[in-house]
């Protein structure tokens, strides 16, 4: 399987490290900077304009770049007859490159991928839907100081905390634009299960976490799921979760063994 990383921050290097099986050979890595790439593989091609993808015969494209990167990257990669596998999932709350995505997917017979990243559950929640499901409800959890930088600076003190403070309840759609990345999985919720207006999003700036909790709630004829997943830190980059980076390898590695999980 040839595979190409879309993007060569810490959620890639640390997936194309954890990557097992002689089946998978990493044939390329676009990045959009000008500078020196550190730890790429022997022998894969460093590019950064998506209409050099084609040359590489990919069978399957991971990205890991951020939400700008979805759109022009996807369609090169579905137009050569490629998968796409999705790790900026806010990118999504735009429906037009949603549906453009699954347009184009459709007419090349490929498949865009959407990898759970951060969160558990996301296969319970994709079957529960199938019977139908009344309400999900998504609480984003996080040290105070892991929102800095976004919209949450001037919704609430984020500095003067002394218990956690929900500070932000609105659809999956509103939450993925006003943060997308530190709330990027609202929408990788909202598509596994009622979509994206009907999904409610709630962020918590708690002084007493330690790490990046998502609690997930559905309820519907199928019973009812409750999930919470506490995410340390990924080494690399203590911004991402340890979980996204092993959610993408997994991701990649089910598409070369003969049994997937």
């Amino acid at each position: 399987m040839k595979l190409v990383f879309v993007g060569w921050g810490a959620i890639a290097k640390t997936a194309a490290k954890l990557i097992n099986s002689p089946d998978i050979e990493i044939v390329g890595v676009a990045s959009r900077g000008n500078g020196i790439l550190e730890g790429v593989p022997i022998g894969a091609t460093v590019f950064r304009d998506p209409g050099e993808l084609a040359s590489l015969d990919a069978d399957v494209v991971a990205e890991a770049a951020g939400r700008e990167a979805v759109g022009p990257w996807g369609t090169a990669a579905l137009s050569c007859g490629g998968d796409f596998i999705v790790s900026s999932v806010s990118a999504f709350a735009d429906a037009a490159l949603l549906e453009s995505m699954r347009a184009c997917a459709t007419r090349n017979r490929a498949q865009v991928q959407i990898q759970p990243g951060a969160l558990a559950g996301v296969d319970a929640l994709c079957g529960a839907k199938l019977m139908g499901i009344d309400t999900v409800e998504h609480r984003i959890v996080k040290p105070p100081n892991a929102w800095l930088g976004t919209p949450a600076e001037s919704l609430c003190d984020l500095e003067g905390l002394s218990v956690a403070t929900d500070f932000f309840d609105a659809s999956a759609t509103e939450a993925a634009q006003a943060f997308p990345k530190n709330a990027n999985v609202a929408m990788t919720t909202a598509l596994a299960g009622i979509g994206p207006d009907r999904t409610r999003i709630t962020l918590v700036a708690d002084p007493a976490a330690t790490t990046n909790r998502h609690e997930l709630r559905a309820q519907g004829p199928f019973g009812e799921l409750d999930v919470t997943i506490a995410n340390n830190p990924l080494p690399a980059n203590p911004k991402s979760s340890a979980m996204a980076a092993l959610s993408l390898a997994r991701a990649i590695q089910n598409r070369a063994t003969p049994i997937a999980i």
